[in-house]
């Protein structure tokens, strides 16, 4: 559980800029996460109490996930691992990046990850009471937000 809730977490950094993400175990083949926004609500939803907090959208645990070489730094290849295969007419992981890469060296680091998430939790929390519920998740859902 511990495990599937830290894939959970990396997949806000695919959220804040509106993509797909994965959740599995330790050396299995990963899955999709499903791509419509209730699938992706409930899935996101770790203790299934009808709202995203921000812990469940937690920079932290989504940038340790994230980057599988330990170098502190997220790559356009370690995101598109998360996010899985490009898909034609969605945005490739590189493309993704470059929304929030604010030093423009290819690359994420732990300041950059938290101001991508935190402008989108902010963006999609329109009643500001510091959670997603499922209509802001839908009003938001495959919007990309530029910084």
């Amino acid at each position: 559980m511990t495990t599937c809730l830290l894939r959970l977490s990396a997949i806000v950094l695919g959220v804040a800029v509106s993509g797909p993400g994965l959740c599995d175990a330790p050396g299995t083949t990963t899955q999709t996460l499903p791509d419509n926004a209730e699938s992706r609500f409930q899935f996101l939803d770790a203790n299934r109490d009808g709202v995203l907090s921000k812990y469940e959208y937690d920079s932290e645990v989504a940038f340790e996930t994230a980057d599988s070489d330990h170098n502190m730094l997220i790559s356009a290849q370690e995101l598109q691992e998360i996010l899985g295969p490009p898909v034609q007419g969605v945005p490739t992981a590189a493309d993704r990046l470059i929304v929030a890469d604010l030093d423009s060296d290819g690359e994420l680091d732990d300041g950059e990850l938290r101001r991508a998430l935190e402008m989108r939790f902010g963006w999609l929390d329109r009643n500001s009471d510091g959670n997603l519920d499922l209509d802001e998740m839908k009003s938001g859902f495959g919007v990309r937000v530029r910084p």
